[in-house]
């Protein structure tokens, strides 16, 4: 009979130390996603965490390495979330995916994170929009966490549309992912043109619409919808 083998524990320094290095994550998530990576100091995030500047230089060396510890920290968590997803979706529909059942595994998972992952995730969403929206150094950061899912994504697509040419279907991802990019940014801009009617950190309702709305678009643009 095999026993059972306890991880060890961590000691009570590395426990701090990781403590530490959250509470350094956190701070710089929320000041990168209000002022960008050019408008934000180690000193801003030292202040913030309450911590002496020298402190993350110890941990991250300088301030890209900090932001990209900071985008790398949740991508990975909404990049498996939505590749689980789209291949239970898959498994699920076997060769028969439909446009909106793809984009509501891809769209929806994601948006369920901001929704239920409070301001943090909030921040992140924003700081995602900004790199999104940043070709000279941010293009490279989405390739790097996002292209395996969201080619795996086309690859769906193209199955739910066969006799949809390659062009459309990207240009069709483009302009979805455009759309979520500019909800992720929670600009306002949404609340102040319709008065109060809709609201822009209102995930919810754009978990109800976005997705039956693209899919409509992907139709149309590909002739099913004429």
């Amino acid at each position: 009979m095999q026993e059972n083998v306890k991880a060890p524990k961590r000691s009570k320094k590395a426990e701090q130390r990781a403590e530490t290095i959250e509470q350094i994550l956190d701070a710089a998530e929320y000041l990168f996603s209000k002022h960008g990576l050019y408008g934000v100091t180690l000193k801003d995030v030292a202040k913030k965490v309450g911590v002496h500047h020298t402190l993350l230089n110890y941990y991250f060396e300088d301030k890209n390495k900090l932001f990209h510890a900071v985008f790398a920290r949740r991508a990975v968590v909404t990049s498996e979330r939505r590749m689980n997803a789209l291949d239970q979706y898959e498994k699920a529909c076997g060769d028969r995916p439909t446009v909106e059942g793809a984009l509501r595994a891809f769209l929806d998972t994601d948006l369920d994170l901001y929704i239920e992952g409070g301001e943090a995730w909030k921040n992140y969403a924003a700081l995602g929009a900004q790199v999104a929206n940043t070709p000279e150094w941010g293009a490279e950061l989405m390739d790097t966490h996002f292209d395996p899912v969201v080619l795996r994504l086309i690859d769906l697509l193209k199955k739910a549309l066969p006799d949809c040419s390659e062009e459309d279907i990207f240009w069709g991802y483009q302009f979805v992912t455009g759309a979520l990019m500019l909800t992720l940014a929670r600009t306002g801009r949404i609340d102040k043109l319709s008065h109060g009617l809709c609201k822009s950190d209102d995930f919810v309702a754009v978990k109800e619409r976005m997705a039956s709305f693209m899919a409509a678009g992907f139709l149309q643009i590909c002739g099913q919808g004429r």
